[in-house]
This record gives C-alpha cells, sequence and structure tokens, in this order.
C-alpha cells in the first residue's frame, strides 16, 4: 500500500539527496529545508524551503505550515540546536537524537567519558585540559604520540595526529595550546595505529540494527595525500564486511555501538535515529575514534542504494519504539566525490559545472549533487557525487568512474577510490601492524 505521509527532510547535501531518494522510493510525500536549493532534492520534493539548517524555529515554522508528519534530519549541526526537541515539543516525531543525546558526536569529551563510566569497549586513553601547563606536563609524561581533538564539531576538519598532521609531541602541545586559548577546553588522546572504517547503524533506543560496513577515504588527494576534509568517496563489500576487517572484530564493532545505545539509556539520555561509528581497527581489534549522531557522507550513498526494507518503514519504526529489521541488497558500492578545485584549502566558488544526467543514467551510475545550487552554481564544498552499484566492486567502481567523463567543470576527484590497489594498500597496513588474518572478499 502507497504511504502518502508527508515527510520534512533538513538539509541539502549529497547525504541528503540519498535519503531523500530513499523516502520517496518508499512513497513519502517529500518536503525539504536547506540553506541552499539542491537540484536533485528540487526534482524530489512537493515543497522546498529555503533556511540555514540549524535556523530551528524557522525550520519548526515550515513544518507546521506543510502540516508534517515526520522529520528526517540530516546533518549534525541542527542537531546540536536542539531541532529534534523543538519539533518533537511541537507534536513533529522526528529521526534524529536530542540535543542531550547529539553529545555523542557535539561534545567529544561527554563521549569518552561516557565509554570510561559505562566500560564500554572500544574505549582510549583520553583527557581534557583547561590548563596549558597541566596539558604540557601529561603529555609530556605520557610520552607516546598523541591526538588532538577540539571539543565540538570540526566538519572532520579540525583533529590533528602526531605523525600526520603534527610533526612530534611537541607541535602537539603548541596545537592544543591554541585550542585551549580559542575554546577554553581540549581533548588529548593517545593515538591508535591501524586502519580506518564506518559501522553505522538504526536505532530506536534499544534495539540495534546494523548496517553494511563501509571505508571513507577522507584526504583530499589521490595515494592518501593531502589535507583531511569531509570525505572524497567511499566503498563497501557484497558481504557487507570490508577486506581487512575480519567477522569478530565486525562482531566487537557492533557491541560497542551496542553498548553505547545501552550506556546512553542508562544515562537518561536516550540514543535514537542513526549512530555512526568511526572505527580505528588495530591489532588488538577495533577502537573507537569518535561517533557521529547521523548518516555519514558520503557513506550514506554506500547503504542506502542497497537498502531492501522502505526507509520510512525504518523511519517510523525509530520514532515510535518498534524498529524491526533492516534489509540490504548483497552488492558492492563505490561512491566518488567531485570537488571544486582547491577544496579543501581555498576551493573555486560561483562558476558553472554541467552534468549530462542522461548518459550519467545510461552509465548505470547514480548521482546525487551536494554543494550545489539549482543552476548547477558550485558553492565551495564537494559538489557532486557518482555511485556505482555491482556484483563486485571492481563492476561498482568501473561504473561510477564511467560516470565522471559526464559531468564538466573546475572539479577534481580521487580515481583510486574503491580500486583494488588501494584495497590491497589497506590489507598491507593491517597485516604491517602484526594483525594476523585472512582477508574477506569483496
Amino acid at each position: 500500500m502507497v504511504k502518502l505521509m508527508k515527510v520534512l527532510l533538513v538539509g541539502g547535501g549529497g547525504r541528503e539527496n540519498a535519503i531523500g531518494e530513499a523516502l520517496v522510493r518508499d512513497g513519502a510525500e517529500l518536503y525539504v529545508v536547506s540553506k541552499h536549493r539542491n537540484p536533485g532534492l528540487a526534482r524530489l520534493a512537493k515543497g522546498y524551503g529555503m533556511a540555514r539548517e540549524t535556523d530551528v524555529e524557522k525550520v519548526l515554522e515550515l513544518a507546521l505550515e506543510w502540516g508534517i508528519e515526520l522529520a528526517f534530519i540530516g546533518p549534525e549541526a541542527p542537531l546540536e540546536r536542539g531541532i529534534v526537541d523543538l519539533l518533537e515539543e511541537n507534536g513533529i516525531p522526528a529521526v534524529g537524537p536530542s540535543r542531550e543525546a547529539a553529545q555523542l558526536e557535539t561534545d567529544k569529551a561527554f563521549a569518552r567519558s561516557l565509554m570510561e563510566e559505562y566500560e564500554i569497549p572500544g574505549r582510549k586513553l583520553f583527557r581534557v585540559f583547561e590548563d596549558v601547563s597541566e596539558m604540557c606536563s601529561w603529555i609530556d609524561d605520557f610520552g607516546r604520540p598523541v591526538v588532538v581533538k577540539p571539543l565540538g564539531l570540526t566538519g572532520g576538519k579540525g583533529v590533528k595526529v602526531v605523525g600526520y598532521q603534527l610533526r612530534d609531541n611537541e607541535e602537539a602541545k603548541a596545537y592544543a595550546e591554541e585550542l585551549i586559548r580559542k575554546d577554553g577546553k581540549v581533548l588529548i588522546e593517545e593515538r591508535t595505529d591501524g586502519v580506518e572504517f564506518t559501522l553505522q547503524v538504526f536505532t530506536d533506543g534499544k534495539r540495534v540494527i546494523p548496517m553494511p560496513l563501509a571505508q571513507d577515504y577522507p584526504h583530499a588527494y589521490e595515494g592518501d595525500e593531502g589535507p583531511i576534509t569531509g570525505g572524497m568517496g567511499s566503498y563497501s563489500c557484497p558481504n557487507h564486511l570490508l577486506p581487512f576487517v575480519p567477522r569478530e572484530d565486525y562482531e566487537k564493532a557492533l557491541k560497542t555501538l551496542k553498548a553505547t545505545v545501552e550506556a546512553m539509556r542508562k544515562n537518561g539520555t536516550p540514543y535514537k535515529g542513526i549512530l555512526y561509528g568511526q572505527f580505528m581497527l588495530s591489532r588488538e581489534g577495533p577502537v573507537i575514534i569518535e561517533y557521529n549522531a547521523r548518516f555519514g557522507d558520503p557513506e550514506a550513498m554506500n547503504v542506502l542504494p542497497l537498502l531492501k526494507t522502505g526507509l520510512l518503514d525504518i523511519a517510523e519504526g525509530i520514532v515510535d519504539g518498534s524498529l524491526g529489521k533492516a534489509e540490504f541488497e548483497k552488492k558492492a558500492t563505490v561512491v566518488k566525490y567531485l570537488a571544486p578545485r582547491g577544496y579543501p584549502l581555498s576551493p573555486v566558488k560561483g562558476v558553472t559545472v554541467e552534468v549530462d544526467e542522461k548518459a550519467i543514467e545510461d552509465s548505470g551510475a547514480k548521482l546525487y549533487y551536494a554543494s550545489i545550487d539549482e543552476d548547477f552554481t558550485l558553492l565551495g564544498s564537494r559538489a557532486v557525487a557518482v555511485v556505482g552499484v555491482a556484483d563486485t566492486l571492481e563492476e561498482a567502481e568501473g561504473i561510477a568512474e564511467s560516470a565522471i567523463p559526464y559531468i564538466k567543470g573546475e572539479l577534481f576527484y580521487r580515481r583510486d577510490i574503491g580500486r583494488r590497489e588501494s584495497v590491497e594498500k589497506r590489507i598491507m597496513m593491517m597485516k604491517g601492524l602484526g594483525k594476523e588474518f585472512e582477508p574477506n572478499s569483496c
């Protein structure tokens, strides 16, 4: 039976384009609020409101005007502003955590303290400092490489790691002092060596339903070089694992997220929505690097095209506490993002690009729009994503790659995303750390 539920989607990026497509596919009547008019969402939506996603009062005003029955929150910034609390106080159930529960992402000290208090597996040694001299003394006494993190939202760009963005612990102390002067506090963690992967789950506050694993490519340039960005692409495998993640480590990562949801419930801050675990697979097993309180971008574009269960059904289960199963096709996916030249440091803006949508459709790839306006003007961040879905990783990568020539403009992308060589590199990195395992097929 076709549903005609009026659903509000907040956000206008590539992640939201994928969410909107999945909701409409399940029969939602879609309404969107975002700070720019996303060309993909504009075609899907019955109503489109232009407002900053963090202007929660304006979002509420539009939701009430449209008679919205359910809201789906895409990005993290409005969660920090309490958009879910405000909507629900006004009778509109929303997929996403409350402001307090969203602290898992918006306040890194809260997240680390919760893990410590409830002895959640996969936690790291950490300290929060307000005093510069105390911070410097602790880093000196610790004596091993550290990670320096701002406590709040950074868009994936504020974290610096010794041996990568920082030369040594002396540079770490200087950066940490800068953050204390700016924010009043800083988070210092032990560095964990390994390979990162993403596990996302749906949860209604009690039940936890996993999605296929994905791996993001956070560096701007090929060969994992250049500055950390919001993610230039990602891939997933038909078996829903990753080649370098043994099943036992996948189970440990899932146990961490289940324990987190249980801890939030016991803590009096029940968590519902999508919970994203960014893990580092170390020689000893998966360690949580950070939580996100929403779908990943680009990882949403890996999992949502595979979803066999209706996203609207899942959303209703999340908000009313009756979350059932979520089934995914056993296929591989590869996401490749095209970003403006100069991104992320000095991206070109205000120039138009050409997209041959018919040719992309004929290539078999899926197309999602992100930081690009309805007149195809670049807005400065990742602009367009193409997604290949196929039985094997090679086929999926080939489909995504075949769509790239049909997008023309001052853009660049990473050719190596999802390619066998880059996957093999990650397997060898894990083996180089002394981890013994038999790689999974992909």
